[in-house]
């Protein structure tokens, strides 16, 4: 995690920003019960609209990942916990997603 709250994950052991593969960071500082974080690949340099939005509640265990803004879905955790993803979707940058998630609710207990 970055100085600022930013999560980048990288391609292998570097950190070059040309093996950069997609960055995490929190939509807002304060997330009472629902976390929501905003995932951004490195062509959007923008950042104005999120590639992908993560909602998340971890009082009941779960989460849905989104396309950019639409209601789209392309993954969700659920209670049980099951994780369903859509058709196409690489599950590796999505097991990424939920732990990044799930290390955002800690850091978050721990201040």
């Amino acid at each position: 995690m970055t100085a600022h709250g930013r999560w980048e994950v990288f391609r292998g052991e570097s950190i070059e920003q040309k093996d950069l593969l997609f960055s995490v960071k929190q939509s807002s500082l304060f997330q009472l019960v629902s976390s929501k974080l905003h995932v951004f690949l490195p062509s959007n340099t923008t950042e104005s609209v999120p590639d992908f939005r993560i909602e998340g509640a971890f009082i009941d265990s779960s989460c849905t990942i989104y396309l950019g803004n639409s209601n789209t879905i392309v993954a969700q955790v659920s209670s049980k916990p099951v994780l369903t993803v859509s058709p196409n979707v690489d599950y590796a940058f999505i097991i990424v997603l939920v732990v990044i998630l799930d290390a955002t609710e800690d850091n978050d207990d721990k201040t």
